[in-house]
């Protein structure tokens, strides 16, 4: 990911990462729809990591394919289930200067994806999520998935003064240098993670842009509903007890500056404490 322009300065880079479980049946379909859309209209370096979690079925040979077939993706498994164990995993190792991630069915439309991080690689935020509750979104969705969305971004108003909308929409965006200074404070390795990520943002004074998406529920989708909002609401009581306690304030988180800079080259380091090389539960195809 690390090109230069014609200037030969270093161009700013996205890694996108696509959270796995069981998905071999739409895996190949996916990534090749995403990996074409960006190679034809982003304009920013990029790599696309499929993050196995743990799948039982052949979703990481599929992934293992899918890099020998496609220049700008690789694919990192991992021995334990867990959206958030996986997005923190490889975002704590990226070299890009900006990492996102979407979930696999592409339900929401690809066109807000330069929108999405354009403002985090031009300095200007911080995070930058897609928001299904925005008044300008374009949603698909039926009833009792809107009720428990809607009613989940109250909640969290209420109880944790949040000032951002749709916390749980798989398309979001942060700056890679302020995820590693949040990274440790967030416990949460399940779906809560998001919410866990924004919350601990907003208490930090990050600015954290929405943008308004077109967003088509996937009728295949095996959330459960029940366990994830009985986990939300246990992961909204200890984020309220933390930020009663003041543990929520992060003292080393990377400010904006007036003109964004252009960071040297980096390459991969392993996960802090951890020797070089290191790969503990962990398998990687380029």
């Amino acid at each position: 990911m690390n090109e230069t322009n014609a200037g030969g300065v270093r161009q700013r880079s996205v890694e996108i990462v696509v959270p796995v479980y069981n998905e071999a049946h739409v895996l190949a379909e996916s990534i090749g729809r995403l990996h074409a859309h960006l190679e034809e209209s982003f304009p920013f370096p990029f790599r696309i990591t499929v993050a196995d979690n743990a799948s039982t079925d052949r979703t990481w040979d599929a992934a293992i394919g899918l890099t020998l077939r496609l220049p700008h993706v690789h694919a990192v498994r991992l021995e334990q289930k867990g959206r958030g164990r996986a997005l923190k995993h490889v975002w704590n190792r990226s070299a890009a200067d900006v990492v996102a991630y979407m979930d696999v069915d592409l339900s929401t439309g690809l066109e807000a994806f330069l929108p999405l991080v354009a403002p985090l690689l031009s300095g200007h935020s911080d995070l930058a999520i897609g928001s299904r509750l925005h008044r300008q979104a374009a949603v698909v969705r039926g009833a009792e998935r809107e009720f428990v969305s809607r009613s989940y971004d109250l909640l969290l108003r209420a109880a944790l003064g949040a000032r951002f909308s749709d916390a749980q929409c798989g398309f979001k965006a942060v700056r890679t240098d302020v995820f590693r200074a949040l990274a440790p404070h967030i416990e949460d390795t399940g779906w809560f993670f998001d919410t866990e990520l924004l919350v601990l943002a907003q208490r930090n004074g990050l600015r954290v842009h929405e943008v308004p998406v077109d967003w088509t529920d996937d009728p295949g989708s095996r959330v459960d509903i029940v366990r994830t909002a009985r986990d939300d609401l246990l992961g909204i009581g200890r984020m309220l007890r933390s930020t009663l306690a003041g543990r929520t304030l992060v003292p080393a988180v990377p400010r904006r500056t007036g003109t964004p800079q252009v960071p040297a080259a980096r390459t991969t380091a392993p996960a802090p404490g951890l020797p070089a090389g290191t790969t503990t539960h962990l398998e990687y195809a380029s």
